[in-house]
């Protein structure tokens, strides 16, 4: 996990994009524990450098999950977000985590929902400001 301000570069452009990312589990279960929560940081780790981005923060309740990702522009969120959700419903269900299989019906871990917000950078109001003060040629 990298520092905030590292701004990314890639062949043809510069870039600092963050994404907050929320998961719920089917039914809202509570069904989380420490030690799978340390297991979804692990894999969500994973697959997020399959997609050349960074898992800057992770924490979760025994119901839902927040990460904070920063992700270069090439990778749409929502492919990212079902390759997430995906492949860790798959990898914690292999893992057979005892409380996993009584409280989840079918196997199904994540609600088909998500939350997914922009974050980083300057307030909109400040962006708003900074373009209308741009000197429009006559």
């Amino acid at each position: 996990m990298s520092n905030d301000n590292d701004v990314r570069h890639g062949r043809h452009c510069v870039f600092l994009m963050h994404v907050h990312l929320v998961f719920v589990t089917k039914y809202r279960r509570e069904v989380f524990t420490h030690e799978i929560l340390d297991d979804l940081c692990a894999i969500f780790a994973s697959v997020c450098a399959d997609f050349e981005a960074e898992l800057v923060e992770f924490d979760g309740e025994d119901d839902h999950v927040h990460l904070r990702v920063n992700y270069p522009p090439k990778v749409a969120v929502s492919a990212l977000v079902n390759s997430l959700k995906g492949v860790s419903s798959r990898m914690i269900r292999k893992k057979n985590h005892p409380s996993l299989r009584k409280k989840l019906w079918r196997g199904a871990l994540w609600s088909p929902s998500y939350f997914a917000g922009s974050c980083g950078g300057a307030p909109m109001e400040i962006i708003r400001h900074y373009i209308e003060q741009q000197q429009t040629p006559y």
